[in-house]
Formats: C-alpha cells, structure tokens, sequence
C-alpha cells in the first residue's frame, strides 16, 4: 500500500516538472490581413459624407470673392472678414480630415454642414452684391467686411450694451412670470376671481405693452423702471391666460381622486392643478419672451441709456449703418440663446414631451 502511494507521487512530481519544463503557450490573437486592414481605411475614408466638404468649398468661394471682386473703401479697412473666412476654412478642412475619429461629434457634423456653408455662401454673396457691384446705396446697406470693422472696433460698447439689455430683460420678465403665475392660478382654481379677472383681461391683454409707453414714463420715476414695467406687462397677460387655462381644465377625475384621499385645498393646487398645467405654463412662458423681446428694444430706445435698443437707435441716428447690422446679429444670437435655453428647460421638466415642439 505504502508502495502505491510512493509511486503515485512520484507519477505526480513528474508532470509537475514536464509542465514546468514545456513554454507557456501563447494565447492566439488574430492579426488582419493587410487586405482587410486596407479595407478597414477604405471604409473610413469612404464614410466621411460629401457635405464635408461644402464648409471649405464655401469659405474659399468667400476668399475668392472677397480678394478679387469686392472693391474696398480708402484706406482699406481691418481684415478681420478676411481672418474668419481662413478660420473657417482651416476648421472646414480639419473637420473633414478628423470626421472619423470624433464619433460623438458626426451627427451634428453631418447634419449641420450644409448650414454653415450656405451662411458662409450668403455672406459671399452680400459681399458681391455690396462691396463688388455695388447694387445697393451706401451708407445704408455696408458689407460684411465694414460690419465685422463696426462690431470689433465698438466692442466694449457692445458688450456693455449686451450685459444692460440681459439685466433688464430678466428683470422684467421674471417679474411679469411671478404676477401671471400667481394671477393665472387664482382665476383658473377660483370662481369668483375667474368671474371677475377674465373681464380685465379680455380689455387689457391684447392692448401692446408698447402703447402703454406714453403713461409709463409719466407714471413711473425712472425710464429704467418703466422700461422693466412694460416688459413685465407683456409677459403678464399670455403666462396669466395660459396659466389659467391649464388650471382650470385639469382633468376632474385627478381632483376627486384627491379629494377622496383626503387631500386638503393647498395640496390640490400645489400637487395636483399646477403640475397639471406646466405643459399650458411653459406654452405661456414662450410667448412671453417672444413679446419680451419687441417690448425691450422699444423699451430701450425711450428714455434708457444703455442697451441693444438704446445702440441701435443711436447708430442709426449717425448713419452708422455697419454698427446697426452689428447690433442686429448680436440681437438674433442673443435671443436665440434665451430662447434656446427656455426650451431646454422644458425638456428637462416635461420629460414626457421631449421633443413635441422642437427649437
């Protein structure tokens, strides 16, 4: 028996020591063939879509035209048109050359390229029918090389001019959305308030914050603080009606579920009528900011000192007209934003209706 036992071990010292003594075998990695490498490029290289290439084609149609067709004043102004059509062409090119490495970026790539080149081509096309052929009067309609000058050179005007328009724009608007909301939600929960209140808004809404100027300058103490009164105003009556209107058509059938678990009066407005109509509430709070928006400039141009409206009248007092159309793109780069953001608020609120009214 000892001698079985003996012998088993020494069988199993022996294996161990052949294992030992053979190399490790290698795990089998398959390398591509250089065919199937070549095809692997190929098929990147072939994935990038030709629309690529309409942002370089673009900006150099742009450069061509502006070197050789447009006809500059005397002395010839800065070149700063010239600098952001060549950096518009470098990130053309180097986004076409770098369109397969950046995976999350291809959709907005592929998407938005066509865009930015017919920005580009418009611009090109300004530039020949201002500054080449000169089919429009001067001073009144400049080229985009002479409001790109304007926009640089008033620079620290601008943004001053920017930052007092943002201040005063949410001032108001914020202070016509907490009146509306409180307003929207007493008459569309109560009877009495809704009795009463939908009379003054059916006379006073639909009159133009902006005719109300003549008695907001008498009334108020400062044209700052009528100037926020005017936006809060237009704000007020589309957020008061939407507001109302989501409240008072929630759905019965969530209230006397409500009211059957015993739900106090403050807990069916708070937790039940007001989510009910955030959908109604946010509809009001863009039509809002789109009046907000006509209320400011107008607004600005009576009376404030600063602001996008305030710049706008004075360039245009001066004929300064590549200052007006400086101060135009700035307006619809900065509205745009507001807006945007507003919508971005929605999606993040109402998750059920993402995507239902796109931006």
């Amino acid at each position: 028996m000892s001698r079985q036992k003996h012998d088993s071990l020494s069988q199993v010292s022996t294996a161990l020591q052949e294992a030992r003594s053979e190399p490790p075998i290698a795990p089998s990695v398959q390398l591509p063939l250089n065919g199937e490498a070549k095809s692997d490029a190929r098929a990147v290289t072939a994935s990038r879509p030709l629309t690529l290439i309409g942002v370089p084609a673009a900006a150099i149609i742009a450069l061509a035209i502006d070197f050789f067709a447009a006809k500059h004043e005397t002395p010839p102004p800065a070149p700063y048109y010239r600098f952001l059509l060549f950096g518009i062409l470098g990130i053309g090119l180097l986004g076409w050359a770098l369109f397969p490495f950046f995976r999350r970026l291809r959709p907005w790539m592929r998407d938005n390229s066509p865009i930015i080149a017919g920005v580009v081509l418009l611009a090109g096309a300004w530039e020949l029918i201002t500054s080449g052929f000169r089919l429009l009067p001067l001073p009144y309609f400049p080229g985009p090389t002479a409001v790109l000058q304007s926009m640089v050179s008033d620079r620290a005007l601008l943004f001053d001019s920017t930052w007092h328009s943002l201040i005063l724009l949410l001032s108001g608007y914020f202070l016509g959305v907490a009146i509306a909301l409180v307003t929207g939600i007493t008459i569309g929960w109560f009877p009495h308030a809704r009795y009463w209140g939908m009379p003054v808004l059916k006379v006073v809404g639909p009159i133009p914050a902006t005719a109300w100027i003549p008695l907001a300058m008498v009334v108020s103490p400062s044209a700052l603080f009528s100037a926020i009164g005017l936006i809060a105003l237009a704000v007020w009556f589309p957020v008061t009606m939407l507001t109302a209107s989501g409240i008072s058509n929630t759905k019965a059938s969530y209230i006397d579920v409500a009211r059957t678990l015993g739900a106090s009066p403050r807990y069916l407005i708070f937790r039940v009528a007001i989510p009910a109509a955030v959908p109604h509430i946010f509809i009001g709070l863009f039509m809002g900011l789109g009046t907000s928006f006509l209320t400011l400039v107008v607004a600005e141009t009576v009376g404030v000192k600063s602001g996008l409206g305030w710049y706008l009248s004075w360039a245009q007092g001066w004929a300064e007209y590549g200052k007006v159309y400086g101060a135009l793109a700035i307006m619809a780069a900065f509205f745009s934003t507001i807006m945007t953001v507003l919508f971005k608020a929605r999606d993040r609120v109402l998750v059920w209706q993402k995507g239902v009214i796109k931006w």
